[in-house]
């Protein structure tokens, strides 16, 4: 029997991962990865006013790096062998491209301007831009272009994105051409797409991010767009009416990234769909399965038959399209704008001391220092995680709430700040560390009921990411606190392993999605199930967290 091999590509918040799979087995023979150097040195990044931004040689050669380590693991036969790849990226993160599709950042008098750059998922510096998008959405004076994304348009999104770097810079907004999303960016290069006109624009990042729906023939209407300020006169036309699902070719691979990447000169390239909703993918979503992608922000995922959800629109989400994750189905999306950040954040937080006096400490020497700040830097989220699962469930009255980085479901809003109550003199590090897992939890929690209020059916739910395999911890509070079984995916490259699948749709291997999640599923390698006495305790405290929810939600904006 021939073998067949495709590649996902899963370009993250931090680095490019990249896996070879066999497409009949559904293992995986090679892996990659490669950590953007400017991105790990934070450059043209300002967390003072929430602007995160990457430049596109990070991405490059990160991709190059990381397709070294791929195939230096395998033999040229199955090289040979690779019949196509697909891109998983992170979403929304546009950048303004010039005639020829190339980022702006790549070209003279712009290699070191952000707003050249791509600006990552997580960037807020656009919540006025989204406020007044809302504003004019809301007005009944037009459709109301929000109301297959949720009812409210984020700052994370395209639209408020690409206002906001035209407002402020003169010299960005004349010299792009138009803008393209990450994933939409990265197939057009590898397949030599020149045009902006004509690259494939994903189904997913269009509808998610950008308010594009069947509904309106595509992306809100010209009189819209220009009503939310005269720049964004003009660039619609310059956008995409037609999208693409997953499934579908954008190309082949150009003699000139054949050669850089070490593959055959006609491999297919997929079009590209955000991380998350690949990730889905690659953690074999069925119908009414929710999956949580967690990392350092969480994206929840369903898909619903048309036949189920019919002409419902829920709202207080972050859109539903048909085709966004599988095609043919009802693709839901919800998430928290922070999950791994806060714990991230507050072990940053307990190393200042470590940072700011060990370090500069003349009682040790240079090494030993060295070796005692790696050693607690890795070290101290596993050992507060060891702590804290020894403490009683209960009311202790100390309560967090996880929008460290602003809500991004129920009911987007990233002005939101994080907040803590109830703290005492008895309250220590592993209680403080107890409260903020407890908060993102209950912050999906909240994400279950607003689906459960809609008549969405929920039938299980399936975790995928880093979180999802290392924290037993997190993972069972996450279950009493839900009050659902959790099954973790086996695969640690689960956004990759989805982009695989979707290549080898692509490549004719298989027919339809699901036959590719069915032949190449990694299946699953633990399953949390609640403890019913912490269930109860944590009704409890939910009910806490939602009043202190409330409170700052009304009393802070």
């Amino acid at each position: 029997m021939n073998k067949f091999y495709t590649i996902g590509i899963d370009f993250g918040t931090d680095s490019v991962r990249t896996i070879l799979v066999n497409t009949l087995t559904g293992e995986v023979l090679s892996e990659g990865c490669s950590f953007y150097k400017l991105w790990k040195e934070s450059k043209y990044c300002n967390s003072k006013i929430n602007q995160f931004r990457q430049h596109p040689t990070d991405h490059i050669n990160a991709l190059k790096t990381s397709f070294k380590e791929l195939l230096s693991k395998v033999s040229n036969s199955t090289i040979n062998n690779v019949m196509a790849l697909s891109v998983a990226s992170t979403g929304s993160t546009p950048v303004a491209v010039n005639e020829l599709g190339i980022p702006l950042a790549l070209t003279e008098g712009f290699k070191e301007n952000p707003n050249a750059m791509f600006i990552l998922w997580k960037d807020h510096t656009a919540i006025n831009e989204a406020n007044e998008i809302n504003k004019l959405a809301h007005s009944k004076k037009y459709i109301d272009y929000t109301s297959y994304v949720g009812g409210e348009y984020s700052s994370e999104w395209f639209w408020a994105k690409i206002l906001h770097i035209m407002r402020i810079d003169e010299s960005v907004r004349n010299a792009a051409f138009t803008w393209l999303e990450h994933c939409d960016w990265v197939p057009a290069m590898l397949t030599a797409n020149a045009n902006p006109l004509k690259i494939k624009r994903s189904r997913c990042a269009a509808g998610h991010k950008a308010m594009w729906h069947q509904k309106w023939n595509g992306l809100p209407s010209e009189e819209f767009l220009s009503d939310i300020d005269p720049l964004l006169t003009g660039i619609r036309e310059k956008m995409y009416a037609e999208t693409y699902t997953s499934d579908k070719s954008a190309g082949v691979i150009s003699r000139e990234w054949a050669n850089i990447l070490g593959l055959r000169e006609d491999v297919l390239v997929g079009v590209g769909t955000l991380d998350a909703h690949m990730g889905a993918i690659g953690g074999e979503i069925k119908p009414n399965y929710l999956v949580k992608v967690i990392g350092t922000s969480t994206c929840d995922m369903l898909i619903i038959p048309k036949e189920e959800i019919k002409e419902k629109v829920i709202s207080g989400i972050c859109g539903q399209v048909d085709g966004s994750i599988i095609p043919n189905m009802i693709g839901l999306e919800a998430g928290q704008s922070a999950f791994g950040d806060i714990y991230a954040w507050f072990n940053k937080f307990l190393m200042w001391p470590l940072e700011n006096f060990i370090l500069n400490s003349h009682v040790l020497e240079k090494k030993s220092k060295e070796l005692i700040a790696i050693d607690i830097r890795e070290n101290m989220l596993f050992e507060l995680s060891e702590a804290a699962k020894v403490l009683p469930i209960e009311d202790t009255g100390i309560i967090a709430l996880d929008w460290f980085n602003g809500r991004r479901t129920p009911n987007s809003n990233q002005a939101l700040k994080g907040g803590l109550v109830g703290l005492t003199l008895s309250t220590d590090a592993p209680k403080l560390f107890k409260a903020l897992v407890e908060a993102t939890c209950f912050g999906s929690k909240k994400i279950i009921d607003r689906f459960l209020e809609e008549g969405v059916t929920i039938s299980g739910i399936i975790a995928v990411g880093g979180v999802a395999q290392k924290s037993d911890f997190v993972m069972q509070t996450l279950a009493d606190i839900l009050d659902f079984p959790i099954r973790v995916v086996r695969s640690k490259q689960t956004c990759a392993l989805g982009a695989a699948m979707s290549a080898a749709v692509v490549a004719g291997i298989y027919t339809t999605i699901p036959d590719a999640q069915k032949a190449m599923g990694a299946g699953f390698e633990k399953e949390y199930i609640p403890i019913l006495q912490n269930t109860e305790i944590y009704k409890i405290l939910y009910a806490k967290y939602s009043i202190f929810g409330e409170f700052v939600d009304h009393k802070t904006n």
